[in-house]
């Protein structure tokens, strides 16, 4: 058994030290003064982390929902039932479901709430393109009651005011600037109106060595063998780990100026949903 384990681990090494140095040349390229965030565990231009994660996700694009049922042996369904059961909508709402690609979410309100009307929202066309044709294919949703707008969660085409719920799934991560995105949000829903957003997040101390041993050597691999692209999951991989923790995040969406910001964990804190409401006054 240790035997085995060390074979697995191997390769790992070898990758780490191509990615250290490749993330070394990163920095050294860097121009002084220009604004830098994470690309993963990488510092990039803030200009291009939007760039780079666009190419990420058109890349998976069309094996998106395949890698979620493999990476995490189908309990992201379950996930994404109980974040969709738990809502409260109101009659005839109108939802925003950003980073919404191929319709996960935005199909499950529509089941859990059949007047609602659903603008998918995402920034990268390729993922809409893959949830527009799921659309048709869905017998039990009504595609009239969706539309599909590709467009960057940090400056949202909406009006303000507009919506009676926000929803975000394993999206806000892949930001440049997460409170841009909750700020938007603000803007855009109604006085009284729900955020809702879930996301990966700070797992339970006890489950980290087990948690990270699977993400880091056998999610890439995954993705290489199921996707063609083992670059795209190992970044997905490490975007987790950038991500603030539940506390963080709560705190960020208080910030903005949402009440009542709430957190619920799920599988001891792998991922959690986060819920605020934006005063009526």
């Amino acid at each position: 058994m240790k035997r085995a384990t060390n074979l697995l681990l191997v390769p790992r090494r070898i990758q780490n030290l191509r990615f250290l140095s490749e993330k070394a040349a990163g920095n050294l390229a860097m121009e002084p003064g220009k604004k830098t965030t994470h690309f993963g565990f990488t510092d990039v231009d803030e200009e291009e982390k939007e760039k780079k994660v666009h190419h990420v996700f058109a890349n998976v694009a069309k094996k998106y929902d395949l890698m979620n049922d493999a990476m995490s042996m189908g309990v992201h369904r379950l996930w994404k039932d109980y974040y969709v059961g738990g809502l409260q909508i109101p009659y005839n709402a109108k939802i925003l479901d950003m980073a919404g690609g191929t319709g996960d979410i935005a199909f499950r309100l529509l089941r859990h709430s059949p007047t609602a009307k659903v603008t998918v929202s995402d920034i990268n066309q390729p993922m809409l393109d893959v949830g527009k044709e799921r659309a048709e294919t869905e017998r039990d949703i009504n595609p009239s009651r969706l539309e599909w707008i590709c467009a960057n969660a940090e400056q949202m085409p909406f009006e303000s005011n507009t919506y009676d719920l926000f929803t975000m799934s394993f999206g806000i991560r892949n930001c440049t600037h997460p409170q841009k995105v909750i700020a938007e949000a603000f803007r855009i829903l109604k006085p009284g109106g729900q955020l809702a957003i879930l996301e990966f997040s700070q797992v339970n101390a006890a489950l980290k060595p087990i948690y990270d041993a699977y993400s880091f050597n056998v999610i890439p691999v995954l993705g290489e063998i199921l996707a063609s692209d083992r670059q795209s999951y190992q970044y997905l991989v490490e975007s987790i780990r950038k991500f603030p923790n539940q506390d963080e995040f709560a705190r960020i969406i208080r910030e903005e100026g949402f009440e009542r910001v709430t957190y619920e964990n799920m599988t001891f804190g792998v991922c959690s949903i986060h819920k605020g409401t934006k005063p009526r006054k």
